[in-house]
């Protein structure tokens, strides 16, 4: 007999993982006038001033359809969670394929090797938007993005994704070093890259499952990561060029990794 309770918890649980909220008003109204972007809800503070852009908002999203929720400064402030930039304006995107590392751990299959990418501080958002293009495009099983020290997934990270982020599966967690562990317990082994490394990316022992981090753009991966990781991999270089863009790194890792 089928729990109905349980079941409607669970697809109310997945509907909500799959929120992501983004904040300000320019990110929101430009979120809006793309009717690509599956926007879900808007959030407003009641203490917002009239304005223009407040009213082109407001106007946008009746436009779509899209409900506009009000609320005091400290509500928005909490759904937000950046009081100091959210400008008395959330708006909260569908994704598909966007959910909590709890969520995700479940779905691994140990008759299949998974290829994740784990991203470690990337700050830049068309560096993120490119990787997570290249994620998708290489069929990576999934990215891990923690909530903080990353460039938040705004309409610019959208953009220079090309629309993939509503089809990369993405996968959400607080502390990266705390979650690759628990993927270690699941038997993924976590690797980074390094120029001292042992294994040449082309000549990598395939067939494992394998989570490899994306460090930093200046700094690279942390020194707390590096301790974490099970394997260092190098990618050969010619003409005395010493590293790639980390967006060209992440397309090689999805295609060969």
């Amino acid at each position: 007999m089928i729990d109905q309770k349980a079941t409607s918890y669970a697809e109310k649980k997945a509907f909500f993982d799959s929120l992501l909220t983004i904040y300000g008003r320019k990110p929101v109204l430009e979120a809006l006038q793309d009717s690509a972007i599956p926007v879900h809800c808007v959030h407003l503070a009641d203490s917002n001033k009239a304005g223009d852009i407040i009213r082109d908002i407001e106007k946008a999203a009746q436009q779509r359809g899209v409900a506009i929720k009000y609320h005091s400064k400290l509500e928005l402030s909490r759904i937000s969670k950046n009081a100091r930039e959210d400008q008395g304006v959330a708006a909260d995107l569908q994704l598909p394929h966007y959910q909590s590392l709890d969520s995700f751990l479940p779905t691994l299959q140990s008759d299949r090797p998974t290829r994740m990418l784990a991203l470690d501080r990337i700050t830049n958002p068309q560096n993120m938007g490119m990787l997570i293009r290249s994620a998708c495009a290489g069929g990576v099983d999934a990215v891990l993005i923690p909530e903080k020290g990353n460039a938040p997934l705004s309409p610019l990270v959208i953009k220079a994704s090309a629309g993939t982020l509503f089809k990369c599966p993405i996968v959400r967690c607080g502390d990266l070093g705390s979650a690759l562990q628990q993927l270690q317990k699941h038997g993924m082994e976590v690797g980074i890259l390094s120029s001292h490394a042992q294994y040449d990316l082309f000549q990598l022992p395939k067939q494992r499952a394998r989570v490899y981090v994306l460090g930093n753009e200046t700094e690279g991966v942390s020194q707390e990561i590096m301790q974490i990781a099970d394997v260092k991999i190098r990618i050969p270089m010619q003409n005395g060029v010493e590293s790639l863009n980390v967006a060209v790194t992440a397309a090689l890792l999805a295609y060969y990794g």
